[in-house]
């Protein structure tokens, strides 16, 4: 299994794009495969997909930006999600470890990671923040990992 960066207009984003459709993650789907399809991203933000055996398994980005009206925290490593065959083979946590790998390429002391759930991402190094309320008006934990390095923030 390789972690790999996908780049705009690729046959690896026409995968992606076809991966975030089809995945079970119902909330959100319909919005990673919209981000996708129209590539949002921009200066240092990317998407990262899971690859086994040339099929995607699981993806990963790193954004300026999430669910949450807090221009103010950023970046963010979002859109984790691992496709539920391959769940338990700690591949959401080699995501997560390389977006934080590129993001601290891009100059970034921390990153952060929004959840409903409390115990996971504890695992990858985060600790928990605090309550933070997203735009549909629901309660979610805000985690933070920072690690040495300059910073651009």
């Amino acid at each position: 299994m390789t972690i790999e960066k996908v780049e705009r207009d690729s046959p690896l984003a026409e995968a992606l794009l076809r991966f975030a459709e089809g995945c079970s993650w119902t909330e959100a789907k319909e919005h990673i495969a919209g981000m996708i399809r129209d590539w949002v991203f921009t200066d240092w933000e990317a998407m990262f997909a899971a690859v086994e055996d040339g099929k995607i398994i699981g993806m990963a980005s790193a954004m300026k930006t999430d669910y949450y009206p807090l221009p103010e925290v950023f970046p963010w490593v979002s859109c984790v999600f691992v496709a539920e065959e391959y769940r338990g083979r700690r591949i959401s946590g080699a995501l997560i470890g390389a977006a934080n790998r590129y993001l601290r390429e891009q100059g970034f002391s921390r990153s952060y990671i929004p959840s409903e759930c409390a115990g996971l991402y504890e695992h990858y190094g985060y600790r928990y923040l605090r309550d933070i309320v997203n735009y549909g008006g629901g309660t979610d934990r805000l985690y933070v990992k920072e690690w040495e390095g300059k910073s651009h923030e």
